[in-house]
């Protein structure tokens, strides 16, 4: 699942490509993605792209009034064919969901998923998308405080990877970086907010703070073909179960209760609650 950091380098991606770029066609090729059904890409054509904003996992795509929202879903991505030269073209590695086409190239919106999760909305506004239109704070803004984050926690009776991941609560985080939040603030991910202390609450925001702020920084200029390989590489503890700890003699072990879902570090961590 794409989360905050690599959706913000897909939206500079697309920022620096597509900016004062007019749309000359669309195809949509799986139509139950489209979910404004009353309102087709085709409004899209003749129009220029004016601004590119990201909000929580997804991207909004401004223009000149009429916006296409973008919602990656499970495995939802995008690549970009250039024309006539394919210099920095990615080639499709998954089901071609829609595709948006400029003088210049070819936007393709893809889901390498089981199910279809890719949506895909014709608005007048980026907050007319239903999950745009709910989303807490942006967990990746540098302005997300701690005295934010202590707020949102409050005496919650909810595990705090499940927290992490409620986008109404914080949004851009999935479920690989809320594991490798509470890795690095040594907190168990099935705590429940209630039981935390000022102290954990401090380590909590600061593991927030550096983990999205370095992955941000790390994912820019990264080609958007190998966005999820560069990801995949950066985990500590996410996706590595039985692997050493990189912090200790113990051993990451899978998340009680998520099925293979979410990794830990019980020495580190634990124990869980």
């Amino acid at each position: 699942m794409p989360e905050a950091p690599e959706v913000e380098a897909l939206a500079l991606f697309l920022r620096k490509r597509l900016t004062g770029h007019e749309v000359t066609g669309v195809e949509l090729v799986e139509g139950r993605a489209l979910k404004t059904r009353a309102r087709p890409l085709d409004e899209l054509v003749g129009r220029t792209v004016t601004t590119i904003t990201r909000h929580g996992k997804h991207i909004d795509v401004d223009l000149d009034g009429v916006h296409l929202g973008l919602g990656f879903g499970r495995a939802g991505w995008a690549t970009w064919n250039s024309a006539p030269e394919a210099d920095d073209d990615t080639a499709p590695v998954a089901a071609v969901i829609a595709r948006i086409a400029y003088a210049h190239g070819i936007l393709g919106i893809t889901d390498a998923g089981e199910w279809l999760s890719v949506q895909l909305h014709v608005v007048d506004a980026a907050d007319e998308v239903p999950s745009v239109a709910k989303l807490g704070p942006d967990a990746a803004d540098p302005g997300y405080s701690r005295d934010m984050l202590a707020a949102a926690l409050g005496h919650r009776r909810k595990q705090l990877k499940a927290l992490l991941q409620e986008q109404e609560t914080l949004a851009g985080i999935g479920n690989a970086y809320s594991d490798e939040i509470l890795f690095a603030a040594r907190l168990s991910p099935t705590a429940h907010a209630a039981s935390l202390t000022d102290d954990d609450i401090t380590r909590l925001w600061s593991a927030l703070h550096d983990t999205l702020t370095s992955a941000v920084i790390a994912r820019r200029g990264v080609p958007i073909a190998d966005q999820k390989a560069a990801k995949v590489a950066s985990m500590r503890v996410h996706g590595r179960t039985g692997e050493p700890c990189p912090d200790c003699d113990g051993l990451i072990e899978d998340i009680p209760g998520t099925k293979g879902g979410g990794q830990w570090c019980p020495s580190c961590q634990g124990p869980a609650a």
